[in-house]
């Protein structure tokens, strides 16, 4: 079995900036003309970073940074690998016609289970160099390079669903969003607030930081799918990015009968200037440690005064709020793939997780990149722990052979999705009960989520 380089405690000094490009695609790229380059972005003034910047603006259809947003996302950037693809024989020779920026951090994989993951995050091509293979070879590039420095998993959020399957992602925590008619909704869930159990209390942004981020800490790793985030996502969530200030942000903070801060909620409003009683309130983010700071905190959202609708996402395919709602038609909730993950290093990975029953698989992966394929035997002991070794592709008595891509074992990985389900739908091959075996054990604690995008 192999050995990651990276463990959870290398991460405080794992230098993501070093991790060097990939030879294969610089080469890849190269027979194209084209260049495969690192963006400093602590490098002093900050050039090549603004026309890096602007590369990514361009690929996701947005409109030009300002200085102070660039030098504000320079800043947050400083740390993480910033990695460009040039066209010297272009009118912009320097700026990048393809962007992509990863680190290394924390994803929960089970309740209080942690890995050294991957987040790739910023990939863009421009309209005008498609199908040259470069997408290819800067993801391609991403995993190798993740891989040769012992990371076992990567991840990332996507804009384009139909992409990132063809690289051995996988989707392994679904999203929703839902849109509510607090009126009609009415509620018959908990009220710890009028029982006395807790309190409420509007506070300021600087407030609504630190809380995101001591609440996050003591979250985040007993929600499987959750990515640890960098310093940005509470800065961006309490809307304090100095380059780009929300005076609209509101915050709401619950705390228990002891006065410990459980939950807390940050909104925006929409006045509805015809029918001021029909205003909007978009949730940002919701973040509860307990029942009651949840229950609270939506039943302040769908209470709230003049408040005809609340929008919110990134919410969990399992929401307890369809069930404190007394008229579930009020509701309008779309599902979609949000988080999606690949498996880098099989072994690994697997060992990393718990599983909720004992036994032994026989699992027959096959990689299209060549990067995490092989067949491995994986027993699983009376206490949930996992041990994967190599295996011949035959099963001994117990065992029962699954046969999947990386993908689908990607996104089997956290158990979002059954192996039921991927057999049903001809992306596994395997025997009822050995799928039926596989699901009890790779059962989640919880439905997985990721809770914001990056």
């Amino acid at each position: 079995m192999s050995t990651p380089i990276v463990s959870t405690s290398d991460l405080a000094t794992f230098d993501s900036a070093a991790v060097p490009l990939d030879e294969t695609s610089r080469a890849a790229l190269a027979e194209r003309g084209l260049g495969y380059v690192t963006v400093d972005p602590s490098e002093e003034g900050g050039e090549s970073f603004a026309r890096w910047s602007e590369a990514v603006n361009r690929g996701f259809l947005g409109e030009r940074s300002t200085p102070e947003q660039i030098e504000s996302w320079r800043t947050r950037a400083v740390g993480s690998r910033v990695v460009g693809v040039t066209d010297p024989a272009g009118a912009l020779p320097e700026q990048p016609v393809a962007t992509v920026q990863s680190w290394a951090a924390e994803l929960t994989v089970d309740d209080g289970r942690t890995i050294p993951s991957w987040g790739i995050s910023a990939v863009t091509v421009s309209s005008t160099h498609r199908r040259r293979g470069i997408a290819r070879a800067l993801l391609g590039g991403e995993l190798r390079a993740a891989r040769d420095a012992g990371l076992p998993i990567a991840g990332l959020t996507v804009s384009e669903a139909t992409i990132y399957g063809r690289y051995g992602f996988g989707p392994a925590a679904g999203a929703t969003r839902w849109r509510i008619d607090a009126r009609r909704a009415g509620w018959v869930g908990p009220q710890p607030v009028r029982d006395g159990r807790g309190r409420l209390d509007p506070v300021e942004r600087e407030a609504v930081q630190s809380d995101l981020r001591e609440l996050f800490g003591r979250i985040r790793v007993t929600r499987p799918g959750e990515f640890e985030p960098e310093e940005a996502f509470f800065v961006g969530f309490s809307g304090l990015n100095p380059a780009k200030p929300d005076l609209n942000l509101r915050g709401v903070r619950y705390t228990d009968a002891a006065g410990v801060t459980r939950g807390v909620i940050t909104y925006r409003m929409s006045e509805n200037m015809e029918d001021y009683r029909s205003s909007t309130m978009d949730v940002d983010l919701l973040l509860a440690e307990t029942t009651d700071a949840y229950a609270a905190l939506w039943h302040y959202a769908l209470t709230h005064d003049l408040v005809g609708t609340v929008n919110a996402g990134e919410l969990s395919t399992d929401e307890p709020l369809r069930w404190m709602v007394e008229d579930q038609r009020a509701l309008r909730v779309t599902e979609s793939d949000h988080h999606w993950l690949r498996i880098l290093d099989v072994p690994n990975a697997l060992a990393a997780r718990g599983y909720r029953t004992s036994g032994a698989f026989v699992l027959d992966v096959v990689d299209p990149l060549g990067i995490a394929g092989g067949t491995f035997r994986l027993e699983i002991d009376d206490d949930g722990n996992g041990v994967v070794t190599p295996a011949d592709a035959a099963a001994t008595p117990g065992e029962g052979v699954v046969r999947l891509g990386i993908s689908e074992l990607s996104s089997l990985y956290l158990g979002g999705v059954s192996s039921r389900t991927l057999l049903a739908a001809g992306r596994i091959e395997t025997d009822d009960a050995t799928a039926a075996r596989f699901d009890a054990a790779f059962a989640a604690v919880r439905p997985p989520l990721l809770s914001y995008w990056y």
